[in-house]
């Protein structure tokens, strides 16, 4: 599902202060996964032979709520993927700072996303990864990492926790630090991701082009996958 050419839609939205909150980022992600949904169902119309089973209803779910769900499941990956196959379509919540284990459910960098920020649930952050369950796969399947952007006190606050406050002589960082950046919430929707789940494809390399190592191939051609 990986490939060196990385193609998404990315996306910014000006937002007020009134909107960094967990509502709101609530609010764009059952947005975006209507898109997807109304995507689909028009494409069943068109092709019916391309159903493919997507719930409407996004279960939303921070980080450590997963880690406590699933204390046997060591990866943040593992806990996805339990988690997803239950409920078919997710927001996990709040990526980027330790959990209780002391290590982050994933990675994120310390200057877009807002991970750090005390929010109404209790926990902190205010991002999210989207992800559905790939039945050709069985597995989980991300198709958008989005979030509440960081302000000036928010990228302060992570470039610290993260030792890269080197970062804030650079041209972003000081338009963030120096105010002269709106507000904003955004993130990027997987284009080769929404297509492999769409048209039910098993491997990337079926929708777009890119650069395979061998072994690959000759695995893909066993399987009957054809790539580009």
């Amino acid at each position: 599902i990986h490939s060196i050419y990385v193609d998404q839609w990315d996306w910014e939205k000006v937002i007020t202060q009134s909107n960094r909150n967990l509502e709101y980022l609530k609010l764009i992600v059952r947005s975006i996964v209507g898109a997807i949904c109304s995507t689909n169902d028009r494409l069943h119309v068109r092709f019916p032979q391309l159903q493919v089973h997507l719930e409407p209803n996004v279960s939303f779910i921070t980080s450590q709520e997963l880690e406590d769900l699933y204390p046997e499941l060591p990866t943040g990956s593992e806990r996805e993927k339990a988690y997803v196959k239950e409920h078919h379509t997710a927001c996990i919540m709040q990526i980027g700072g330790k959990l209780r284990s002391g290590k982050p459910h994933d990675g994120r960098a310390p200057d877009y996303d807002d991970w750090s920020t005390p929010n109404s649930d209790g926990y902190k952050g205010l991002n999210g990864d989207i992800i559905v369950w790939n039945e050709l796969l069985g597995r989980s399947f991300e198709l958008s990492s989005m979030g509440i952007r960081v302000n000036k006190q928010v990228m302060q606050q992570q470039l610290q926790l993260t030792h890269k406050q080197d970062r804030e002589n650079l041209y972003f960082h000081q338009r963030i630090l120096n105010d002269t950046l709106p507000l904003c919430i955004g993130g990027g929707i997987g284009q080769s991701r929404l297509c492999m789940l769409f048209l039910k494809k098993a491997h990337i390399g079926e929708i777009q082009s890119s650069i395979w190592p061998e072994e690959m191939k000759e695995e893909c051609l066993k399987a009957n996958i054809q790539l580009i």
